[in-house]
Order: structure tokens, then sequence, then C-alpha cells
């Protein structure tokens, strides 16, 4: 089928397509102006995705805007937010809704639920491409009611958001609350334990540096230790060398100053032997004078000898006492770093418990704040207010739509009908049908009143 043939078609049907066109416009027009009026009113909200902490004061992290704005529109599309609209607006409480309700349902479910979701279906939420922004519409015969329940909506779902954010809070805050009971008595158990342990021992929270004072004192008493062997080996051996040789008492000053006056008074003694007798004063003093001095040198001999015996035995206790002393040391020192080695233990137990529960602490006093927070990141940047004119039926849009659809409506029967009853419109058309060439087209005759007016003319 060629543009002629479609021309010709049209041009045969013309009185149904107008048909059709005149009476979907006429349908379209009337059915806009029967149908009630709807009034649409929106709210336009801006939700804040990057604000500070209300707390802390810190900037918390950017939410990924698409899917954050999605979420928001959910929440605002919730059968929930919609049942804090029917509550706050006390459309249960009417007796027309209730009757209506039963009407409707029969009594099925409960009118809060349903009158959820008859608002719901009349709601529209659409979020800002580029923006922050969502805009609440609601749509209703009334514009004053369409602008009071997009304000509803507006305010259930701030305050929705805001219970979204302080409920979890608040339960964190009871559950850190009970840990923090908790947490403080572990910490009170600890330190008692640490307490009484240093009580029971003796310890003071400044011993930390006693276990080096005694191991100072350890070393000194090693060093003492070998000291004293070594003076024990050196008067043990000068007591072997006494006893034997007598080396120790002869070097002795005293005796060798003995045996000098002995030597001289025997010399003495000998010249007067042989000047006077023995019986002459002379002679017999220098002789009491000789064994005086003989038995004072075998006096201080056994006192030297005895001297060095007692200081080998002195020198062998010192050591014995000396190295009881280090044993004991050594005992009192690992006693000692035992102690200390429980008591760290003991403190860490306290150091750590008093860490968890200050932590746990700063967190309760957080949660603590966040659950009593009034605040949200939502705020309403133009409210509702009553539309002045109607947002549906649009008469206007309405009758072009009809007359395009009119239209195509027309074409469509006109080719059915065309279909239905074929008709050879065109020479063209005859030879499609016969298939045969066409010879020749005679036109087509003037109808009568042409001929008439032609006539008149003429003459």
């Amino acid at each position: 089928m060629n543009f002629t043939q479609f021309l010709l078609i049209l041009k045969a049907r013309w009185l149904v397509a107008a048909l059709a066109l005149g009476v979907t416009v006429t349908t379209t027009l009337v059915v806009s102006l029967v149908l009630p009026k709807n009034y649409t009113s929106g709210v336009s909200l801006v939700v804040d995705a990057k604000t500070k902490d209300t707390v802390t004061g810190m900037m918390l992290p950017s939410q990924l805007m698409a899917g954050y704005l999605a979420t928001q529109v959910d929440i605002i599309q919730s059968h929930s937010v919609a049942l804090k609209v029917v509550d706050s607006l006390k459309l249960a409480n009417n007796a027309d809704v209730r009757a209506k309700f039963q009407e409707a349902t029969e009594g099925m479910g409960t009118v809060r639920d349903w009158l959820a979701d008859l608002l719901l279906k009349k709601l529209d939420v659409k979020p800002s491409r580029e923006s922050s922004v969502i805009e609440v519409a609601f749509s209703g015969t009334d514009p004053n009611f369409a602008a009071v329940v997009a304000n509803a909506f507006a305010q259930a779902y701030i305050q929705t958001n805001l219970e979204l954010m302080v409920e979890p809070a608040r339960m964190t805050s009871a559950w850190y609350d009970g840990q923090v009971k908790r947490l403080r008595d572990t910490l009170e158990i600890a330190q008692a334990r640490l307490t009484e342990f240093q009580r029971s021992k003796g310890l003071t929270v400044g011993d930390e540096r006693s276990v080096d004072v005694e191991t100072s004192r350890m070393n000194d008493l090693s060093s003492q230790l070998v000291a004293a062997q070594s003076q024990a080996y050196d008067t043990t051996s000068k007591q072997q060398q006494s006893q034997n040789a007598l080396a120790e008492v002869e070097q002795n000053p005293l005796i060798q100053s003995l045996k000098h006056d002995l030597a001289v008074s025997e010399s003495k003694l000998s010249v007067l032997s042989q000047q006077v007798g023995t019986n002459h004063p002379q002679y017999q003093s220098a002789q009491a004078e000789v064994e005086s001095l003989r038995a004072r040198l075998e006096r201080e001999m056994k006192v030297v000898a005895h001297t060095v015996g007692t200081t080998a035995k002195v020198d062998q206790s010192r050591e014995s006492g000396i190295r009881a002393s280090l044993a004991a040391q050594k005992a009192k020192l690992q006693t000692l770093r035992k102690q200390r080695d429980e008591a760290s233990v003991l403190i860490r137990d306290v150091e750590n418990a008093q860490h968890l529960y200050d932590a746990a602490v700063q967190r309760y006093g957080q949660t603590r704040l966040e659950s009593q927070t009034t605040q949200t990141d939502i705020a309403v940047l133009n409210p509702a207010v009553p539309p002045i004119k109607a947002s549906s039926p649009k008469v206007l849009l309405n009758t072009l739509l009809a007359v395009f659809l009119g239209t195509l409506l027309g074409i469509g029967l006109a080719f059915l009908m065309e279909i239905i009853d074929r008709r050879v419109r065109s020479a063209e058309d005859l030879s499609l049908a016969l298939e045969i060439p066409v010879l020749g087209v005679l036109a087509a005759a003037a109808k009568p009143r042409t001929r008439m007016f032609f006539r008149r003319k003429i003459a």
C-alpha cells in the first residue's frame, strides 16, 4: 500500500474516522468534566547526608546518596509512617470513616490499617536526582486535607527517623548499663585481691625496686664470700706453715725483739760468769733477766701461734656465715621475685579491668546521650500549603490526548472496514486485483448539480 492508496482509503472512510474521533474526544471531555477534582499538595524535605555527631561533634562519613535517599523514600512510604499519620490526625475516630470501613471490608482487619493503606495509595514520594531533597505529595478531593496529610507525613517521617536513631542507642545504652555494673564488680574484685596479697606479703606500692636492692645485696654478699674464702685460705695456709716451721712466729716483730734482747742478756750473763761468781748479785740479776726474757719469749711464741690458729678459725667461721647469708639472700630474692611476679599479674588484672571499665563508661555515656537526642538530619524545606488549582483531571491535556488517540482510532477503524469490505479505489487497485494491465482511465462524470451550475454560467 502506497501513500496514494492510504489517502484514498481515508477519503472514502472519512466519516467513520471523524465519528470515532468525535466520540473519543466527546467522551473524554465529558468524563474529565464529570470526574471529581483532585488537589495535590506537596512538602519538600532536606536530608542532610553529611552532618556532625550530636554527641561527639565529629563529622560523620557521607552515606551513599542514591542508596541512602532510596532508603528514606521506603521509610516515608512505609506502613508504620502511615499509621502515625492516621493516629496524629485521629482519622480512625471519625464515625463516617468507620462506617465506610465496615462497608468496604465487612469488619475485616482494623480501621487504622485500612486508612493507612488508603493514604499510601494517594501518596507520591520522589527523591531528587542531583540533590538531597525529597518531595512528598498527597492527592485528595479537599485541598486543605491534602496539605494537612502531606505535612503529617513529613512530621511522621521525621519522628520515625528519630526513633530509628534513638531506639538502637537506647538498647545499646541499656546493654552497656549492665556491662558497666559487671565490669565495676570485676574491677573491685581484682583490686581487693591485689590489696589482700600486698597486705599478706607485707608489700607496698613502691616495692618495685626492692628486687633490685636485694639483688645488689646478694652481689655484695657474693663479693664478701669470695674475699672471705681467699682470706680463710691464706690463714689456713699460714697456720699450716706455723705448725711446720714456725715461719709466722719467727717473722713476728715482738718475737724477733725478744730474741734479740735474750741474746744480749745471755751474752752479758756469759761475760759476768767469767768475771764474777755465780753467787754475785750482778750474775744472779743477769741470770734472772735471761730467764725472764726466755719465759716471755716462749709465752709470746705460744700466743702468736695461737693467734694464727684463732684467725684461721675466725676466717673459716666468717666464710661459713657469709655463705649462709648468701644462701638466705638467694632464697629471699627468689621469694621476692615470685611475690613480685604474682603482684604483677594482679596489677595487670587491675589495670585491664580498669581499662575495660573506663572504656565501657565512656561508651555508655555516649550511647546514653545519643538515646536522649531530639535532633535529626531531616528538615522541612517547604511545608505543604492548600493548592489553588486542581491537579486532576486535566481537561486540556486529556482533550489533546483524546484527539491524538481518537485520530489513531479513526484511522484504525477506517482500515479495518476497508479490510472487511475491500473496494477498488484506483486503477492500480484494479490492476492488482485482476492482474492485467490497465489500458485507459475514464474521468468520473460530474454530478448533476455541478452540470447545472456550469450551464447557468455559460448561459
